[in-house]
């Protein structure tokens, strides 16, 4: 199975390096490549692809506010944003406007080949960077309190403290052995948290996390659930 991947960046060199990468790997198929956020939305209209692979830095109107244009038309559209910064801030407002994955640019092929397998099957992805950079973010508090999110409302204490835990990097073993709870009750647990906020994955977990702003001030001690 091939992904239809459509290309927004205003440089054309970039768009041409990256289309001779996805038309090497033969898991992808570029299907247009827009330089403005107009074009954008009319060649999301026409070709429907999978994958939105998006420059934050458009002129005009940015990559984010794209985004969001994007998916209120298309909700279900998957978008990767492509940018030359790794602050919080702009992380943070990616994910927020909706993207699934972000990458930087001085990141390898690899990583945005990679990048676009998770997304396109419904995960998510963060440059190792970015991702080390919001997880010591969130561990610091420096967020939204999480009770401000309505999705995080929905887990109870004891779930929401394993929700910490793995965002601190813990595996479900090490989990277990700190809650004094079997492996399997663990991954439980993960499995019920993916169910009620509706990802598929560990990093899903985590982009729902802090886009919700999870604090790391994590209860000591939770009731079991």
């Amino acid at each position: 199975m091939t992904y239809r991947v459509l290309l927004v960046e205003d440089h054309k060199i970039m768009r041409e390096g990256i289309r001779a990468l996805l038309d090497r790997s033969g898991e992808f198929t570029v299907v247009g490549d827009a330089e403005t956020a107009s074009e954008a939305v009319q060649l999301c209209h026409e070709t429907r692809p999978d994958v939105v692979l998006m420059d934050i830095g458009l002129p005009g109107l940015n990559g984010v506010d794209t985004t969001t244009e994007l998916l209120r038309h298309s909700p279900a559209l998957k978008v990767i944003m492509l940018s030359m910064y790794d602050d919080e801030e702009s992380v943070v407002n990616s994910i927020r406007a909706g993207a699934r994955g972000y990458v930087v640019k001085r990141a390898s092929s690899g990583d945005l080949l990679d990048a676009l397998r998770a997304v396109a099957r419904g995960g998510s992805y963060l440059s190792p960077h970015v991702s080390e950079q919001l997880l010591a973010r969130i561990r610091r508090g420096d967020v939204e309190p999480a009770d401000r999110h309505p999705l995080l409302s929905q887990l109870t204490p004891r779930e929401f403290q394993v929700l910490g835990m793995i965002v601190e990097g813990k595996a479900s073993k090490e989990i277990a052995v700190l809650l004094n709870l079997g492996v399997e009750t663990v991954r439980s647990y993960r499995k019920t948290m993916m169910k009620k906020l509706g990802v598929n994955n560990v990093a899903g977990l985590i982009r729902v996390a802090m886009v919700a702003g999870l604090a790391g001030k994590i209860p000591e001690a939770a009731p079991s659930s």
